[in-house]
């Protein structure tokens, strides 16, 4: 059996010839440098997270419909575990450039026109982070302070009573200081890459 290699007319050759950023291959895509490294790195951590909330949950059941004696932090635990996890997802997404997205547009377009798009999609991005990270640093703020200033982490208000929203706003809070990083580094590379590719 023989592989067909003949090329699709309609493609753009250089588009043919060099890798696309946009596939996923084990980890952070080459223009989020050493930063998206880590941060692909640390998705190994939030997998363990998800894991261990099954676990919970798990031994939650078992507890309850068993023994009939369920615990009070099981549900709130679970649910703090899968919040981090899932804020952590998107700036993991970010560094892999797997986030969902609409590429009806894109992936009709040129190569070299595609590489101008990276750089406008990750500037855009880059500037939504921005915004989105002063959203975060304002509810994080009323999180952990009192009106008058006091340090005081807000609770859940349940029987258990952990100081998990106060928690999962300030991990909102660094993911979203840490995804506008990302994207910084991703425009400044795109960039780099159009300007050498023009030399």
């Amino acid at each position: 059996m023989t592989e067909n290699t003949e090329m699709d007319p309609g493609l753009d050759p250089s588009a043919a010839a060099e890798p696309s950023t946009r596939k996923v291959d084990r980890g952070a895509v080459r223009e989020a440098g050493r930063f998206g490294k880590i941060i692909n790195a640390g998705g190994f951590i939030f997998a363990v997270a998800i894991c261990a909330s099954a676990c919970i949950l798990l031994i939650e059941v078992f507890l309850r419909y068993v023994l009939n004696s369920p615990t009070v932090w099981a549900h709130e635990t679970t649910t703090f575990l899968c919040g981090i996890s899932f804020l952590y997802g998107g700036l993991y997404c970010a560094s892999r450039n797997s986030h969902i997205r609409v590429v009806l547009i894109y992936d009709i377009l040129p190569s070299r026109v595609r590489r101008v798009f990276d750089i406008l999609i990750s500037i855009a991005s880059f500037i939504a982070a921005g915004f989105f990270t002063y959203a975060a640093w304002i509810m994080s703020e009323k999180a952990l302070f009192s009106p008058v200033g006091d340090f005081r982490m807000e609770r859940s208000g349940s029987a258990w009573n952990p100081p998990t929203p106060a928690l999962v706003k300030t991990f909102l809070l660094i993911v979203m200081i840490l995804m506008t990083i990302q994207f910084l580094i991703l425009s400044w590379n795109y960039i780099r890459r159009v300007t050498e590719e023009t030399k």
